[in-house]
């Protein structure tokens, strides 16, 4: 079987044995409207997806970056040390 078919069945059933039975925690920065394109076979990405979608709870994250921010914060912190020891 090729291995990119395989890779998708290999993920179906991980979703599969974990369905209504564990939790299964999902982040991705690709948006959920583009995950069916991505996994790429029609019919095995709607059997994934709906053991993801059904039951979900998703939580969209919206602003900059936590790491630019904390960049930032780093760079005013470097530039007042600069300023302070001048």
């Amino acid at each position: 079987m090729h291995s990119a078919i395989q890779q998708r069945l290999d993920l179906l059933e991980i979703f599969e044995e974990r369905y209504r039975r564990k939790s299964t925690l999902i982040t991705a920065q690709l948006p959920v409207a583009q995950w069916h394109e991505m996994v790429g076979e029609p019919t095995i990405a709607d059997a994934i997806l709906d053991r993801i979608v059904h039951n979900s709870h998703r939580i969209a994250l919206e602003g900059d970056s936590m790491r630019k921010q904390k960049q930032t914060s780093l760079l005013t912190e470097t530039r007042n040390a600069e300023i302070n020891n001048k």
